[in-house]
């Protein structure tokens, strides 16, 4: 299976995350940065274009033959279906119209949603919140692998096993890291989801449904895209835990590279973050990033220092009203 790699835990810190002082500290310097944040109007005409084209792509592929449709699923519209994942990301922020319109959001959410084929966005928004608030915080922000993970997935072998299995983890883990009951968006949102793939199926067949979930399955799994699962907080270089992303892959990604950024200004469309790289280009330009979520991918699985552990985690402090 090949050598495990040499972290025995997660990277335990006493610190703050870095995100919270660096924003104080870029907006009493810019406070012209205030001025992107706010909703991006292009944003639910890229989305709804997208959702559009993966709906005829649906009955295009319906004659196929299986072999052609795993193919397209994977080199096509499991590529447009991973960048819906990431508009959902932007959208859970409010992005798409604003914090005024925030149930809007969420049902635009559940539109973006349709063509990954499995009811996704109303659950990611509940956990993702988390994940700025408390990041790397133990049992609160549910992108960090559990210890099985760590411990199991520890050789090159096992760490592409591990990557081929990503969407199944970030389904459950949250499921057994920090579960939440149901609530009324997810049922929702699982209730459009499954009518719409009812009338895909009584149109078009069982082939057009394959299509869009493996496709969804696929590209969050190897997949060069997939990269950014592990460039965004896996730790490359002791003591810093959210690394950009500047590559030519953000065109189609609505920029998640820009990840510090993000994590800065989360309240700043994905389509602005390259003017805050801009602005407060002193910021961000001395700190660690990555050039290739390729080679990302590559160190991930034969570098023995990185795996699962390779994360930063802190304990927060929580009252009893959180």
């Amino acid at each position: 299976m090949g050598k495990a790699d040499g972290r025995g835990d997660f990277e335990w810190v006493l610190s703050d995350q870095p995100h919270t002082s660096r924003r104080k500290v870029i907006l009493a310097k810019y406070p012209e940065i205030k001025s992107l944040m706010g909703p991006d109007p292009q944003l639910k005409w890229v989305v709804s274009g997208m959702v559009l084209t993966q709906l005829l792509a649906c009955y295009l592929v319906r004659n196929l033959t299986w072999k052609w449709i795993f193919f397209w699923a994977y080199a096509f519209g499991g590529c447009i279906n991973h960048s819906l994942t990431l508009a959902i990301h932007d959208i859970s922020h409010n992005v798409a119209f604003g914090n005024k319109l925030a149930k809007w959001n969420r049902w635009f959410a559940m539109w973006a949603n349709l063509p990954i084929g499995l009811p996704y966005s109303a659950s990611f928004k509940k956990y993702h919140i988390d994940h700025h608030r408390y990041l790397g915080g133990d049992q609160l922000d549910v992108d960090i692998p559990t210890d099985f993970e760590g411990w199991f997935f520890c050789t090159p072998a096992r760490k592409v096993l591990w990557l081929f299995l990503q969407p199944f983890f970030y389904a459950l883990r949250p499921l057994v890291v920090n579960p939440k009951p149901i609530c009324q968006l997810e049922i929702q949102n699982a209730v459009v989801q499954l009518i719409v793939d009812l009338i895909i199926y009584y149109f078009w067949g069982l082939k057009p449904i394959v299509y869009l979930i493996a496709g969804s399955i696929l590209c969050m799994g190897l997949h060069p895209i997939s990269g950014h699962f592990i460039a965004e907080h896996y730790m490359f270089l002791k003591g810093h835990e959210t690394y950009s992303y500047y590559g030519p892959l953000n065109w189609i990604t609505f920029n998640v590279g820009y990840h510090m950024e993000h994590h800065d200004f989360p309240s700043i469309p994905g389509s602005k973050l390259p003017q805050v790289k801009q602005i407060a280009a002193e910021y961000y330009d001395s700190l660690p990033q990555h050039t290739s979520w390729i080679r990302v991918l590559w160190d991930f699985v034969f570098d023995d220092s990185i795996g699962p552990y390779a994360r930063i985690k802190r304990e927060y402090k929580l009252s009893k009203q959180e």
